[in-house]
């Protein structure tokens, strides 16, 4: 069966769908995206997803989207794809406009807006085993608290990665972990949770919050600190967190193991949780 989207208020077959190619997501990363999970039919934090749509359309200008629509829109796509466990992938840009300007288009914007919803199965297995993770220089712009479709660094940052045969980067900034290139980024020093504070240089992520939350009503310290480099080989325990990750333990770092170099009691905690609250 073909999968159908949502583009510019009509529902579409994937093959159909078309954006113009002068579209400023596609010339000039002009654009934001979510991307949500669905559990047995049913989107998880979908409206903190939203929520931080409608903040990242405020902060690049650009009309502030129906959240409303979104929501309609994307339970129809998850009925018409016949979807269980999945991701919802919301983009909006500024709209396509010629020629080519840097500026904002002068006028009334008319915004590009996409919905993919497709089937998605979690790796289990890394759960159970950890994952490897490298540092890198963080080389992105200062607004990371906007999730916008410019992701070249994190790009280049997860091909760092892969090239080392690990699954995650973490960025290092002033001498400070402070997050992966698709996650949020949490240690265990000193007998308490770290992990960076929310500001423009990290994304505010719905899974971060989530398992904050979980850490704090386990009983454990959550201190929202920079993490410092020269520390790592003293933390016992590694984690990122993500909507597709949910909470993953890092077991190696750099190639150095972390901790026994399995997953510590406290993301096993921690996972625990979420799962039984999802």
């Amino acid at each position: 069966m073909s999968l159908t989207v949502y583009l510019n208020g009509k529902f579409i077959s994937y093959e159909q769908a078309a954006v113009p190619v002068e579209d400023r997501a596609f010339l000039l990363a002009d654009g934001i995206y979510e991307v949500a999970r669905v559990y047995a039919g049913r989107p998880f934090a979908l409206d903190g997803h939203l929520q931080r749509l409608a903040r990242s359309a405020r902060e690049l200008r650009m009309p502030e989207p129906d959240l409303a629509e979104i929501e309609r829109a994307s339970l129809e796509l998850l009925r018409i794809n016949n979807l269980s466990d999945a991701t919802i992938y919301i983009q909006v840009s500024r709209g396509a406009y010629t020629p080519r300007t840097h500026a904002f288009p002068a006028g009334p914007i008319t915004p590009t807006f996409l919905i993919i919803a497709r089937s998605f199965t979690a790796n289990v297995k890394l759960w159970e085993v950890g994952i490897k993770a490298v540092t890198v220089p963080d080389q992105r712009w200062a607004r990371c608290d906007i999730k916008s479709v410019a992701l070249l660094p994190n790009v280049m940052a997860k091909q760092t990665a892969a090239e080392s045969g690990a699954q995650e980067a973490i960025f290092v900034r002033d001498g400070f972990a402070i997050e992966g290139s698709s996650s949020n980024f949490f240690a265990v020093l000193d007998g308490e949770i770290r992990t960076y504070p929310l500001c423009n240089y990290i994304l505010g992520g719905i899974t971060r919050n989530v398992a904050i939350d979980v850490a704090r009503k386990l009983g454990y310290a959550v201190r929202e600190e920079g993490i410092p480099v020269e520390a790592l080989g003293r933390c016992t325990e590694l984690w990122v967190t993500s909507t597709t990750q949910e909470i993953m333990p890092i077991v190696d770092l750099n190639g150095r193991m972390v901790g026994n170099g399995c997953p510590g009691p406290v993301s096993a905690a921690l996972h625990k949780a979420m799962r039984e609250l999802l």
